[in-house]
Order: structure tokens, then sequence, then C-alpha cells
């Protein structure tokens, strides 16, 4: 495991002495665009696991991306290497459908401190709800970044991040009920504490996500990136492709549904992703929104 491997695989050309906040989007940035958000390993008969040199070897040997557990496990990794003050949370994300935020803390995330200001650090979201930026943690301010604005909200020690994002076009209009779709223009995304936390306190909701017939990884595979000018997503058999700001307060959303034998050239083309198993994608309707 080195450094120089991974910016290799990321794409990162910049220091690798200073640890202000420039440097950090940018290491971050080149992280989001390079690795995939994706839950493909559970659909291609691979377990995933959370030791630190099977996600490396995962992530920037076999050019693989994965869920908010590994993204952000090595992008702490990274962080820690290259001397910034960088330490785990653990959030309960919002499930849109119950309305409601989960009773099981799920959702890894990074904060880091620089100058004495605490940053969040999120490279394991995916989807319109992938931070583009670090987002300092402080309440009530609004923080507009390419994706929309975003904004953290505090109450009793609990903190919530919800996004506003803009209006949307959908020039294939049998997608305009989907619900991959995003119906709400502000949406709660999820809320944590500030307790410091281990990749150990995860190991029971890694093995459940990957298996329990209720968690949303089961029943969708999934893979997202994100782009100079929005992102990408396969959900199933559908590809998603978001531009945003493409017109005043208006992002373009393109959906197309694929065919078995355009999956795998798809992942390979659009995502850069090459599996070693057979992927048998699922859409189960009703669980993901993008």
């Amino acid at each position: 495991m080195n450094l120089e491997e991974y910016f290799a695989r990321t794409g990162y050309k910049g220091s690798h002495e200073k640890q202000d906040l420039e440097t950090l989007t940018d290491i971050f940035q080149h992280h989001i665009r390079a690795v995939p958000f994706e839950n493909l390993s559970i659909h291609c008969g691979e377990k995933i696991t959370l030791e630190l040199e099977h996600v490396y070897n995962k992530i920037v040997r076999r050019k693989r991306g994965g869920w908010c557990m590994e993204n952000n496990q090595l992008l702490g990794w990274v962080l820690t290497r290259l001397g910034y003050d960088a330490s785990f949370l653990g959030a309960y994300v919002f499930n849109p459908h119950q309305n409601a935020y989960a009773t099981i803390m799920t959702h890894l995330l990074v904060k880091v401190v620089i100058d004495g200001k605490a940053y969040i650090v999120d490279g394991g979201f995916g989807v319109s709800y992938q931070m583009w930026q670090p987002m300092e943690l402080v309440s009530g301010k609004d923080q507009p970044q390419a994706p929309g604005i975003f904004r953290f909200t505090e109450k009793n020690a609990i903190w919530y991040l919800e996004k506003m994002r803009r209006k949307q076009y959908i020039p294939n209009q049998n997608f305009s009920n989907s619900d991959l779709l995003e119906k709400k223009e502000c949406r709660k995304v999820y809320m944590f504490s500030l307790e410091p936390r281990t990749v150990e306190d995860f190991r029971f909701q890694c093995t459940y996500l990957q298996t329990s017939p209720e968690s949303l990884f089961t029943k969708k595979s999934i893979c997202t990136l994100q782009t100079t000018d929005g992102f990408q997503a396969l959900i199933g058999w559908t590809l998603t492709e978001t531009t945003y700001n493409y017109k005043e307060n208006m992002d373009l959303v393109e959906f197309v549904t694929l065919e078995d034998e355009e999956v795998e050239k798809t992942l390979k083309e659009k995502f850069n992703i090459t599996l070693e198993r057979k992927l048998l994608p699922i859409n189960v309707k009703g669980f993901y929104t993008i």
C-alpha cells in the first residue's frame, strides 16, 4: 500500500506536503471522479470485507469502486498518511419511502480538522447526494456546490445533512414518474453525531447490508460516478446521466434502458470497471431515488 499508487489511480498530481483546504478539495475531487460508488460485488458473487488492504487492492489495483465503508476508509487512510487530522464518524441515512432515518448506523464518513475548523469529507454516497467539496461543520449555513445547496443543522448534539436541488428537465418522459427520480426539491440525507468511530463499529452493518433481503443494496445493483459536470449512474439496467445546471437553475437528467448484453460494456466505457465474475443486474422498484 502506498500513496503514489493511489494517486496514480485517481490521477491526482498535486502537493503531498500541504495540509490545507485547497489541497484536500483537490484530492477529494480526484477520488470521486475516478472511484465509483458501487455495490456490484453483491451481485456478482463476491464478498465485501472491510480489511484495509483488501479495500486498497480492490479500489487501487483492481480499479473497482466501493460503498461508503470502502471509499471513505481508503480516503481516511490517505489523508492520515498525508498528515491531516482525520477521523471517522457514523451516520444514519434518511429513507424517503419511510420518511424516517434508519435505526442502524450504516454510513461511514470522515471528519477533517484544518486550522481549528472541522470539515466533513464524504466520498461514499454517490448519485446526486455526493458532495463535491469538503463541507464546513457549521449549523444553518447554506453551502452551495455544483450538485446543489447542502446544509448542516445541529440540534441537541445531533447533526443533520440536507440538500436542495435545482429544477429537472427529463427529455425521456417515460421516466418522468420513475422511482429513480428525486421528487422533492429539498431532501434529508443523513444524521450523525461527533462521536469518533472506528471501522470495527461497522462490521455487523457490512454483513447485514450485503445479505439482508431488507437491504437496499441487495435489491439494487448500483454503480455511480461523478463527472466534471454531473454524474452517471447504472442502477439495474437503467443508465442515468445527469448534467448539473445545464440551463439556469435546471439540471438535465437523461435515462436509457440497457439490454443485458450492454451492461458490462457500459460498465467498462462509462465507469472503467471490468468485473471478474458475471454480474446479475437487479432493480426492485420503490427503493431508490437519485
